[in-house]
């Protein structure tokens, strides 16, 4: 039922690149932490890096808490299950950091992304996850569910915002600079890309 792989290739990385939603888990250390669950889901915003690596790109939104918590820990499972076609989860259990957009990084990594815009999605940080453990299970339980489209809601909501009107929306937010627990998120101001 279940198979445990030593890299994403072949069948597993042409599975997960075919997915139009990914899950992703983290959690602070603290035992009576938040753990966080988020769906991820814009086309074009996931790469497989390598064999061993995939990043995602972070746009904004009304927290921050996978950000807060890779810095606290790094621990990060990313998951993803076929809707259609045969059934199949894949799951990628590793060490998440957020690259953000001063890093000298930031714009190397940006170019694994080029089905893309991110300018209008309010892109914060892109995340990037070193695989220690790749398993697959079997997902019989997984409904049939159709793909339509992504929705632009998001895209709509953010294109209008620049980097200082996107800070002030961050800054209103409870949980972008701070988790939900307290621990260091987003950083504020917005870092800016650098050329």
């Amino acid at each position: 039922m279940g198979k445990t792989y030593d890299r994403i290739d072949g069948r597993l990385r042409a599975f997960i690149e075919s997915q139009p939603v990914f899950f992703t888990a983290t959690s602070p250390l603290s035992g009576d932490g938040t753990i966080n669950l988020s769906p991820k889901g814009v086309t074009g915003s996931f790469a497989v890096l390598d064999e061993q690596t995939v990043a995602y790109l972070d746009f904004a939104g009304s927290n921050a808490e996978t950000i807060a918590h890779l810095r606290e820990n790094g621990r990060i499972t990313l998951m993803w299950c076929a809707f259609q076609g045969p059934p199949n989860i894949v799951r990628v259990h590793g060490h998440g950091e957020p690259v953000f957009r001063d890093d000298p990084r930031f714009e190397e990594l940006l170019a694994h992304f080029p089905d893309v815009d991110p300018t209008p999605h309010g892109l914060r940080a892109i995340i990037v996850v070193s695989a220690g453990l790749i398993r697959d299970t079997c997902g019989y339980a997984v409904p049939f569910m159709a793909y339509e489209s992504d929705r632009d809601l998001h895209r709509r909501r953010f294109e209008r915002e620049d980097d200082e009107s996107l800070t002030r929306y961050f800054e209103k937010k409870d949980h972008i600079a701070a988790s939900i627990d307290g621990l260091p998120g987003l950083p504020l101001p917005l870092p800016p890309r650098t050329p």
